[in-house]
Formats: structure tokens, sequence, C-alpha cells
């Protein structure tokens, strides 16, 4: 085989990709990807030693990140970007191993002499070395598929919790001991010391550092542009030409809608970028005017009826077809081979989008796709504020169940189960959501309780982190102990990493019960599924009428 991956939902024959990666990706972008895990892991390791004797370097950490978010599925396409990476990878690992042979020798007054996996030590300048190493280094090389399991496990949960945190940096919000787990979570799948009840407990761990995360990443969103606020979002469009902004990066966002402004042009939103227009922030731009489509598999489609440039912040890029990929832009961690890429803002500078801009400029107005608007703007602060309300419907028996149909969306066919779930689910139930998934629902008529909507709507994947604390305070609020005694069930869609973080934080705050689909992840192993179905009683969805009819019941 030339690759292997099988990192998300959609791995091919849900046993992986061996050829080509069902997202786009070729096999030398795969295995250059795969390589530059394999230093990461390097560095993390000179990293784990140098904690020991006291050293951290935040500029380590950061890069770490940010490097692995490029690896997440649908974020970069392109092979000189990783190239580049992978050497800079090895300037950044001679800094720590400088800083740490130094004090180790200062400390000890003698050369560290200890033999060090071959990820702390291999070197090549020479790019055809890089493909030749990528081929050798991948997935495959564990033997031991539980170990193997459980090691991509905890790296899928880093990428995951790498993306969020670079998100909260960007705004200038970091936690050191997040940046160090990175290290301390890759340095732990290079040991092969350790048993599966060790990395099962880094796993857990990893759901530790993701709660960490996301709450980071919770307060740096709402410090900076203030809490979501229930808001009806319009779906159509105006005669203006529009830039069509996807992806996570609230910053970007910012940043083009202060450029832009006065300039004659519309912004809308695409994708996870929709719950931005919550934000108190946002709305005093008079040309922010709304989202355009639906969840990310649907782009080829859509941006070419948008006419106008679209800026992809971060995942998820599909391939782009050559009648718009002219007007395509990549920035921060996204990139693709032919398309156009604004660089990372210099140091107290905003990005440069004047590009884009023009570009706009010279396009048509949008081909209108849908009317109407939709609601969003349900996190915590929100559903909070109205806590009293809740319970008395709960109490009332207005309310007998909440379902969180959270997570990502994506291409099969098999996806079409959320949607008849959200249509099933009785008149009594509220759907708590957040991520792309709610593009398979959350444009049904399903009304609302004593006014609170059926559908509750809490933004973005990373944005999970509401619906957690929605049912750590309705715990409180029933003096209850065990948030697994709530009437809440889990019907969650994955797709990709940022979903193992979450999937790892709700495991580690004890949720019982989750059903997980469209399909079980391919990269667990039978054994170590197994430990999760008898440790969490994770499950696969089933039919539509069996799983609403256990749900409603508490099953």
């Amino acid at each position: 085989m030339s690759m292997f991956c099988y990192q998300c939902q959609e791995t091919a024959r849900n046993e992986g990709c061996k050829v080509r990666g069902v997202c786009g990706k070729t096999p030398d972008v795969s295995n250059f990807q795969d390589l530059l895990v394999y230093l990461l892991k390097g560095i993390s390791i000179y990293g784990e030693q140098a904690k020991e004797l006291g050293i951290y370097d935040e500029e380590v950490g950061a890069f770490i990140s940010e490097s692995l978010f490029t690896t997440l599925t649908n974020v970069n396409f392109d092979k000189e970007r990783f190239e580049n990476l992978i050497r800079e990878a090895f300037e950044v690992r001679d800094k720590i191993k400088n800083k740490f042979l130094k004090a180790y020798k200062e400390k000890y007054g003698k050369e560290f002499d200890k033999q060090l996996p071959e990820m702390a030590t291999w070197y090549s300048d020479d790019v055809q070395n890089f493909y030749k190493k990528g081929e050798e280094v991948g997935v495959l090389v564990t033997e031991n598929e539980d170990i193997r399991a459980l090691r991509e496990l905890i790296t899928y949960g880093l990428k995951g919790i790498a993306a969020y945190a670079h998100h909260a940096y960007i705004l200038g919000y970091k936690d050191d001991e997040i940046f160090a787990f990175l290290q301390e979570g890759l340095a732990a799948t290079t040991d092969d010391s350790l048993t599966a009840d060790d990395l099962i407990g880094v796993a857990m761990k990893c759901g530790e550092m993701a709660v960490k995360t996301l709450g980071l990443l919770d307060k740096a969103n709402t410090e900076t542009y203030g809490h979501p606020e229930p808001t009806q979002i319009n779906i159509g469009v105006r005669n203006n030409p529009g830039i069509l902004v996807s992806g996570h990066d609230l910053k970007d966002l910012e940043e083009l809608l202060e450029q832009s402004k006065d300039k004659g042009v519309d912004i809308y939103t695409h994708g996870e970028m929709l719950p931005a227009h919550a934000y108190p922030a946002f709305k005093k731009y008079e040309h922010f005017v709304g989202n355009y489509g639906n969840a990310w598999w649907k782009q080829q489609e859509e941006f070419e009826k948008f006419n106008g440039p679209i800026l992809m912040t971060t995942n998820c890029l599909v391939p782009p077809k050559d009648s718009y990929k002219d007007r395509v832009y990549t920035t921060g961690p996204v990139g693709f081979n032919g398309v156009k890429h604004i660089p990372d803002r210099e140091h107290g500078k905003q990005k440069d989008f004047s590009q884009i801009i023009k570009h706009a400029l010279q396009c048509e107005p949008p081909q209108e796709l849908e009317k109407g608007a939709i609601p969003g703007g349900f996190a915590h602060s929100t559903v909070l504020s109205i806590a009293d309300k809740v319970v008395e419907a709960v109490k009332a028996g207005k309310i007998k169940r909440f379902v969180v149909m959270a997570g990502c969306d994506g291409r099969h066919k098999t996806r079409e189960y959320y949607t008849k779930v959200a249509h099933k689910l009785p008149k009594d139930a509220v759907i708590l959501t957040a991520g792309c998934a709610k593009y398979r629902y959350n444009k049904l008529n399903l009304g609302d309780i004593d006014g609170i909507p059926r559908i509750l709507d809490a933004g973005q994947c990373n944005d999970s982190y509401s619906l957690v604390v929605i049912a750590q305070k309705l715990a409180e609020a029933f003096g209850l102990e065990d948030i697994n005694e709530l009437p809440v069930s889990y019907d969650i869609a994955w797709y990709e990493q940022k979903a193992v973080a979450v999937l790892l934080a709700l495991l580690y705050l004890g949720v019982k019960g989750i059903r997980l689909g469209p399909s079980l992840p391919a990269f667990i192993s039978p054994n170590v599924l197994n430990v999760l179905v008898e440790k969490f009683d994770i499950k696969p969805i089933k039919s539509v009428e069996e799983d609403v009819e256990a749900m409603m019941q508490g099953k």
C-alpha cells in the first residue's frame, strides 16, 4: 500500500485508506503527515526529559499544537507546506534538545548518554528521504493491534486538543499545562513499556485535558466576543458581492469584518462558522448578513453557486473543483496546492485580507439557495439564564427528555438517521446540539415547549463544552450527584479527531450510555472496544425506532 490512514469516520470500507484518502489527500501528503507526527513525538520526548529539569518552552508547545492541527482531516492538503513543517520540526527539536542537554550537564556534571527512540534522533535534509521515511513510520508500525488502537486513540484526542488550544492561543489565551500535556501524551505513544491499562489511563487524562482546553476556548471566545445570545440567523442573500467564511477561527472573521466594512461587500458564514452570528461583538457589522449553505460536505455544490471568494480558516476543506478553485483562499493551518494562502499575522498586526476583498468586488452576488432564518445562540449562558424555566418544565412533565445530538456531519447516507431521529422524537423531547451535525435537523420546524425551542444550538463543535456545563448545572438544580441520573441521552455523530477529543472529555466526566455513529471508529480494536463498552456503556446506533424508544426510556 502507498499510504495508510484511518483517522476519520469515512475511511475506506471502515478499515483504512490505502491508495488515496477518501478526504482527497494524496499518499505523499499522508506520508508527510505521518513523518511530521513522528518528529513531533521526538520533540516531545526531549520536552518530557526537559520537564524533569524544570525546563518548559512555550514556543515548542505552540509549534506542536499548530502542527498537529494541520494533520487533522480536511485541513491541509499542501505537500510543500508539510515539507516546510518537517524542516521546522528539526529546528524545534534541536532547540529543546540543546536546552535539555545543557541543563543536564549543569545538573549532573556529565553528558546525557541514554539511548532515545529514533524519532528523537533521525534527521535528513533530502526531501526524497522524507518520502521514504514517511512510508516507514505510519500507524501500522505498532504491531499489537490493541496497543496500536490505544496509541491512535490518544494521538487523535491530542489532535483535537491541539486544534482547540490553537484557537484559544490565537486569541491570547493559553495554559502551559495543556501544551505540556500534548508533549506528555505524544511521548507516551512511543513508550513500549506502557501496558494497555497504562495507555487507557493516558487516554482518560487526555479527556481531562480536553475538558480543560474546551473550557479555555470557551473563556477566550466569550471574554473576547461576549456570550452568545439567542439569534435568528438569516439564510437568504442580498444583492451585494460577498465573501464566504468557513471554518472555526473567530479572529480571522473579526479582522475580515473590520477590514471589509463600508467597502460594498457582504460577509456570509458557512458550515461551522454559523454560530458567529450569535456573538454580540459581531452584530455591530451591518455587512455581516447571514449564513450560506449547509455542512462542509456540500461545499463543492454550494461554493460553485456563491460566485464570490471563499475563505477557509480551518477544517473542513474539500478539494476544490477547478470551476471555483481560483476563488478559494486558505489561511492559518489550512492549505491546498494551487490555492492562494493568506499569511499569518505579524506580531501586533492584523492579517491582510485586502486581496480577497478586492477579489470579491469583481464578482457577482451569491446565487440564492434558500430563504428564512434559523435559531442559534443557545450556549450555556443563555440556557442557564432560563434554568428555572427548564427545571419547572421537567418537573411538570412537559420536557421528558433531553437528547444530545452533537458532533459532526458527513457524506454518508447513513447520517440521515439523525434527521429521522429528530423527526421521531416525541414533542416532549428537546435536542441539545453543537457542531455541524446540526445541519441534519436545524432547519426543521420542531416548535417549542413553553417558549423553550426544541432544538437548542450551542454553537461550534468546541461548544460541546456548553452542553457539559448545562448538564452539570441541571444536575445541581435537581440535587443529583451523578450526571447520568439526569433525563439526558447522548446520540453523538462523529467524523474527525476533534470529535475524539470531545468523546474522551465526556468519558472523563463520567458520562455513560453514549450512542456513537454512524459507525464505530475503525482505529478501535475489538478488545479496546469491549473495554469502552464495559466501562462506559458506549454503544453503536441501531434503527431510528429502536434508539428513540430506548432513549425516551432512559436506556
